[in-house]
């Protein structure tokens, strides 16, 4: 899909609507589809073009189960912690069920669940305890022994001892998500700019006023949903917000039969596996890219080495298939791996959504979230696990 690029904006003109986005990812354009869909006015304004960085970068997985690594550095009680943002994951994951109706596009939804595969019984035991804090919050998790997780995934090496299965998760197409929300935004009447970098946020009056590239604009309300970009905005608010960015790499491979029903992780070391609707699988898991002398993020050979490796180790039977290339994503973060959602502090309308790491996954109910908040509706869920006020 081919979304139209913006009419030239006069530099001279201001312009003004209720509501403004900044960031043309997954989470932007559903806000813009939310708030569109329901006749309010919005614009969104994207630096680049559209689902350029990190929500059209990554490998589509669609995540519904507690990660393992941060699971097993920061141990139970992080667990705990997470809770309520899996719960979030998991609400989202039923949006991604209707959205290529929705937004009449085929999405290449695929929710065949999520099997991470485990080596050792010490990772066993983790997984049996993960298990039990997914089921609490209502999610049909299981821990699957190694002749179970063979009957559901029988390409999986015979050494692995089993692996926890979410039922919840799967695959989708991130080039197609963001331009078809934008599409259907736009046909409600949205208005969306690319190439426009946004400078300065202040104070205007009751609402907001930004001086961008390609003039001002002004505005009641604000939603900021640029992921690495929100370091720079937040600052206009008085906001230090400890948000990483860091480039990763993932490879796909020649077509090949299809054989992988589910998203494959493993315990052991980094990796995400699965296959795409057109046969190729798409190997990742968040290994690292480069920064060349330039600054520029390129191939790291060693990652791509070693993400290899994992992958043949725990399905041996790919080594004999061809990687065609390498790409670089970007993997946001934050340091207690829980979202930013929620209004800023002394700035009424002002309002912040990013997910880290699975930002594909929450875009369309983080979307819907903050069009919500952006008109007053009531939301059915409590975001103070998420509010910007625990890093200040």
């Amino acid at each position: 899909m081919v979304l139209e690029k913006s009419a030239p904006i006069q530099m001279q003109q201001i312009h003004h609507f209720e509501n403004i986005i900044v960031g043309g990812g997954i989470t932007g354009t559903a806000a813009a589809y939310f708030l569109a869909k329901e006749g309010n006015e919005v614009a969104l304004c994207e630096q680049f073009d559209l689902n350029t960085q990190a929500s059209g970068r990554n490998a589509g997985s669609l995540h519904g189960q507690i990660q393992f690594d941060p699971f097993h550095t920061l141990g139970f009680e992080w667990g705990k912690s997470f809770l309520p943002a899996l719960k979030f994951l998991a609400d989202s994951l039923d949006i991604w069920s209707d959205l290529s109706t929705d937004l009449e596009t085929d999405l290449e939804v695929f929710r065949g669940g999520g099997l991470l595969v485990a080596e050792t019984k010490e990772e066993m035991a983790l997984l049996a305890t993960k298990v039990e804090l997914e089921q609490s919050i209502g999610i049909a998790a299981e821990l699957l022994d190694g002749n179970q997780l063979r009957q559901k995934a029988p390409y999986i090496a015979e050494k692995m001892l089993g692996a926890a299965f979410s039922p919840i998760e799967g695959k989708a197409n991130p080039l197609l998500a963001a331009p078809a929300f934008a599409k259907v935004a736009k046909k409600h009447g949205a208005k969306i700019f690319t190439g426009v970098e946004v400078f300065t946020i202040t104070k205007n009056g009751n609402g907001y006023r930004l001086v961008t590239s390609a003039g001002d604009f002004t505005c009641k309300n604000i939603l900021l949903t640029s992921n690495a970009g929100l370091t720079k905005l937040g600052a206009n608010f008085g906001l230090s917000l400890p948000i990483t960015d860091e480039p990763v790499q993932v490879s796909v491979s020649e077509i090949v039969s299809p054989f992988v029903k589910h998203l494959i992780y493993f315990s052991g070391e980094r990796l995400t596996f699965k296959q795409a609707k057109s046969g190729s699988l798409l190997i990742g898991g968040g290994w690292p890219a480069r920064i060349n002398a330039e600054g520029v993020p390129v191939l790291n050979p060693d990652s791509l080495r070693g993400n290899m490796r994992v992958a043949i180790k725990v399905v041996p039977s790919i080594s004999a298939i061809k990687i065609i290339r390498t790409w670089i994503g970007v993997g946001n973060g934050t340091p207690d791996h829980r979202p930013i959602i929620g209004e800023v502090a002394g700035y009424k309308g002002v309002f912040i959504g990013m997910f880290p790491g699975m930002g594909l996954t929450a875009g369309p109910l983080l979307g819907k979230t903050l069009a919500q908040l952006a008109t007053g509706q009531l939301i059915d869920r409590n975001l103070e696990a998420f509010s910007i006020s625990r890093f200040h």
